[in-house]
């Protein structure tokens, strides 16, 4: 069993939140804003603990800070170190969940789905804070720029721990006013000569969103867009047809759904680090979504 690393014996621990808040921000400000500390004595505690170690454990990129080697190092024991305290805390205190998880989700599902339970899961657990993380695009569990991912396919390496979260339906929708000025498809072939809505096909950030390429007969989208959010506003207001999740376009009474055999599926996938599965907040966050999925399948399923 390797030896654990001398500095661990004479570094004071108390930095050891600043050195994490970092990891996880990838900013020195928004970390000691997370901490309620100011960005001084922040960047402070990150240098004597830096001293501590003997190695630079952050470098400055464009994007903010990220882990050096020996920033990888520490980072998995105060991981563990963290966990223990989670653990040792929730024992005395009779089991609730203290601390913060953030978690990464696609836009549409973190805005129209997650985001409207999130009070409930606060009034469960009024000591857990969550960031939210909804945008198009993921953060990486494996880089440790998340805790938790839920994303459109099951990753094929790396150090984490993946499950089937809940498969999810879309379709094709369009406004009631687009339809009173247009006739109505009622075969896929007929969408050649409709304004289709979807995906900046060159920037697309996972290849489960090329949904039209599943559309017989469908055209190229006249209408792109990066984000599902403008796509659903762009249909909503008239702009032509578009494929949407069910959860977003039933949400919506202004939509109506079209051509009903057209039926498109995909999964959500619920991923974390394997060496923080059992930190409170990330284990409450996973258990509280996975319920939550399962409580509203048809919604999601469509």
């Amino acid at each position: 069993m390797q030896a654990a690393p001398a500095y661990l014996q004479v570094m004071d621990w108390s930095d050891l939140p600043i050195f994490l808040a970092i990891a996880r921000t990838g900013q020195l400000a928004k970390a000691a804003q997370s901490l309620s500390i100011d960005a001084t004595t922040a960047g402070r505690r990150l240098r004597r603990l830096e001293q501590a170690v003997g190695e630079r454990l952050f470098e400055q990129g464009p994007d903010g800070q990220s882990l050096t080697p020996a920033g990888e190092r520490l980072l998995t024991h105060a991981r563990a170190m963290e966990r223990a305290a989670a653990a040792i805390g929730e024992r005395d205190a009779g089991g609730p969940v203290r601390g913060t998880v953030r978690a990464s989700v696609s836009e549409g599902f973190g805005t129209w789905f997650v985001s409207r339970h999130l009070g409930a899961l606060a009034d469960a657990h009024p000591g857990l804070s969550v960031d939210l993380v909804a945008s198009s695009g993921f953060l990486n569990p494996t880089r440790r720029e998340t805790d938790i991912a839920v994303l459109l396919a099951r990753p094929r390496r790396g150090p984490l721990l993946t499950r089937k979260l809940a498969d999810y339906g879309l379709r094709l929708y369009a406004a009631r006013a687009y339809l009173e000025r247009h006739p109505v498809p009622t075969t896929p072939d007929q969408l050649r000569h409709h304004r289709l809505i979807g995906y900046v096909p060159d920037i697309l950030y996972a290849p489960e969103l090329r949904y039209l390429d599943e559309i017989p007969g469908a055209p190229p989208p006249q209408l792109r867009s990066s984000s599902i959010n403008a796509q659903h506003r762009m249909a909503a207001a008239g702009a032509g047809i578009a494929v949407l999740p069910c959860f977003i376009g039933d949400a919506d009474p202004d939509l109506a759904r079209l051509l009903p055999d057209i039926a498109i599926r995909r999964s959500f996938w619920l991923v974390t680090h394997e060496e923080t599965r059992h930190f409170a907040p990330v284990a409450a966050f996973s258990e509280w979504l996975a319920t939550l999925v399962a409580q509203h399948r048809a919604e999601l399923e469509g």
